[in-house]
């Protein structure tokens, strides 16, 4: 199953990237992009949220001063991007692998594309990996530990669910039971031409 895989690269990439004590590093991808473009690009996908999960934790210091903040939010702003347009190429891994598909009449579309669910399940393994952190630190009471746990459990138990869901879907779109129409996300406010405060930044 898609599922299988996809959480063993979303798990090796944070293990990967929580290696070093660095917030900025250079992605460690194992993989070949011309041998195995999908692990490659989920890979790259889990780096980035890794990334930015750190990023989030830091702007959230009480103490950081004003600019250090604001060079911080650039650099999560630029990272969302990053990301959206890395969730984007994922679909059009899938537009392609599955374009001579047959699509039955009465085919549905889904809610969300494949590649934004697949966003989801990377978002949770990093859930999953810093609250089971949580669940055996030393230096939290029994308390946090036990409350963490029964979060962990949740987290765990939706994963499963959601990765049911991503391997019924692909699974529809293979059998052409579901199509994929991809709307690109469009995001306004980084275009200089379709944010007005950039586009008066410019004049």
């Amino acid at each position: 199953m898609f599922s299988k895989k996809a959480n063993a690269i979303f798990k090796d990439a944070i293990n990967t990237y929580k290696s070093k004590e660095e917030v900025e590093q250079k992605c460690s991808n194992p993989f070949n992009k011309k041998e195995d473009l999908i692990s490659f690009i989920l890979f790259e996908k889990c780096w980035i949220d890794a990334t930015q999960w750190a990023y989030e934790d830091i702007i959230r210091n009480p103490t950081i001063n004003a600019e250090d903040a604001l060079v911080l939010k650039r650099k999560i702003d630029t990272s969302n991007q990053v990301r959206t347009n890395t969730v984007e190429h994922v679909d059009r891994y899938f537009l392609n692998k599955y374009k001579d598909i047959s699509v039955s009449k009465e085919a549905k579309i889904n809610s969300e594309s494949p590649a934004w669910a697949i966003d989801r399940l990377s978002i949770l393994a990093l859930k999953i990996y810093h609250m089971h952190l949580e669940t055996v630190r030393e230096d939290a009471s029994k308390t946090h530990k036990e409350n963490c746990s029964q979060k962990l459990t949740i987290l765990l138990d939706q994963r499963t669910d959601l990765s049911a869901a991503i391997d019924d879907l692909l699974q529809d779109i293979a059998l052409g039971k579901k199509y994929m129409k991809v709307y690109k996300q469009m995001k306004m406010y980084n275009d200089a031409e379709l944010n007005p405060v950039l586009r008066a930044s410019k004049q």
